[in-house]
């Protein structure tokens, strides 16, 4: 068994990976975490595995850049692609990140979030009457993925009749943070950018002859700005309008449709949580731990980094490897284990430090909200077919998953 995991960790590359680590990632973690935990990769970057030197990275912003222009520009070159992923929040160091970060959680406070759950509770009741209606349905197009973007949509308050593309565009420009991308997805990324950048700029303009109540409406707060005067550029503006849709549509749908398969593959637990509603806040935060929706994050380094007898050089990129580290023994007890009722349940999922997701809040409600009616709905759920993960590595989720109900 050692000499396996040696294997796996020794041959390890994010460019050359096989159907058996989309499958199952995490013997392929367990193994660098073990025995390569600081592992140098064909292309020069470095893959952290461990807990600790995640937490050291996320939160040395001095040493650990965000800003993404010198790793995108020979990904991308001149596109939209490299326009977007440079301008939106996640992406970007302070002070940038923070002026662009205050706007946006001050639409997202606890008030705002509060007020959104009867709208969220009957979102999902529609959802859940329309599936005992079919008895067979498909876990992500009917349910998972139907809620973030509706969401997201009210929170912008898109209208309900343009909002068919969303879900398309967000998953074609998130394909394309892949580590190793095809033509055809450079090309459908660019092109999904566009068209969402096309179709903000007509929504912008009506929301700025008809603003909309700043304290439910993210955007007409955007564009409002703070009663200091900060304001975003037009650029900025709509490309944090698509970050926000990204950042809340593709994580938030694989945290439920994880959730949802992982307790059907372990029936006890979802016995458990059936029995104690009341387990649905720790629930959601070890499905997060568990089964991670975002599985890696980026940083390149400023300055010479060490970690143990590994010093990492100015310029040097580095791959922070959150589905590894949320099963790192050192930080988890029985990290193997899915137990809906751990306590103390700090994963790396949404971050650490000053990039800790901003939206944060809005997916443990949806989350909460989606898997505890949906069980107390369907207790009985049974997968139909095998399900489809998503064949991404940055992103983990499924694709289909075939269910019927009772």
């Amino acid at each position: 068994m050692t000499s396996d995991a040696r294997e796996l960790a020794d041959n390890f590359d994010l460019e050359s990976l096989t159907g058996e680590f989309y499958a199952d990632p995490y013997p392929t973690y367990r193994a660098l975490r073990e025995h390569a935990p600081v592992k140098r990769l064909r292309s020069g970057a470095y893959f952290l595995t461990r807990y600790d030197d995640l937490v050291t990275a996320y939160k040395n912003t001095r040493a650990f850049s965000s800003d993404k222009k010198k790793e995108y520009a020979p990904k991308y070159g001149d596109t939209p692609l490299y326009e977007h992923h440079t301008t939106s929040l996640v992406f970007n160091d302070q002070p940038a990140h923070t002026r662009v970060r205050r706007l946006i959680t001050g639409a997202l406070s606890p008030r705002a979030i509060a007020q959104m759950e009867p709208a969220l509770i009957a979102l999902v009741d529609h959802l859940l009457d329309r599936i005992a209606e079919k008895g067979g349905f498909e876990l992500i197009g009917d349910f998972a993925a139907a809620i973030p973007v509706e969401v997201i949509g009210n929170l912008l308050d898109v209208p309900h009749d343009e909002r068919e593309p969303l879900r398309d565009w967000s998953l074609a420009i998130l394909g394309a943070l892949e580590p190793v991308l095809t033509q055809e997805q450079v090309a459908r990324g660019n092109r999904a950018v566009s068209e969402f950048l096309a179709y903000l700029e007509g929504l912008v303009a009506r929301r700025r002859a008809y603003p909309g109540n700043p304290e439910r409406d993210v955007l007409t707060r955007l564009i409002q700005g703070e009663a200091s005067g900060e304001r975003l550029s037009e650029k900025e503006l709509l490309h944090n309008c698509i970050f926000l849709l990204n950042a809340g549509h593709e994580t938030t749908t694989n945290l439920i449709g994880n959730g949802l398969v992982v307790l059907h593959e372990h029936p006890a637990e979802k016995q458990k949580l059936i029995q104690a509603p009341s387990l649905i806040r720790t629930a959601v935060e070890e499905i997060l731990r568990y089964e991670s929706s975002n599985q890696l994050g980026n940083r390149m380094t400023t300055e010479p980094a060490s970690f143990g007898d590994v010093t990492l050089e100015p310029g040097t990129l580095v791959t922070l490897c959150i589905g590894a580290a949320n099963r790192d023994p050192s930080q988890f007890e029985n990290a193997e284990t899915f137990d809906i009722a751990r306590s103390a349940n700090r994963h790396l999922s949404f971050g650490t430090g000053v990039h800790q997701c901003a939206g944060m809040a809005l997916a443990r409600l949806e989350g909460a909200v989606a898997v505890s009616r949906f069980l107390a709905r369907f207790p009985n759920y049974k997968l139909s077919g095998a399900p489809v993960r998503g064949g991404r590595v940055r992103f983990r989720g499924f694709l289909s998953v075939p269910c019927v109900v009772e």
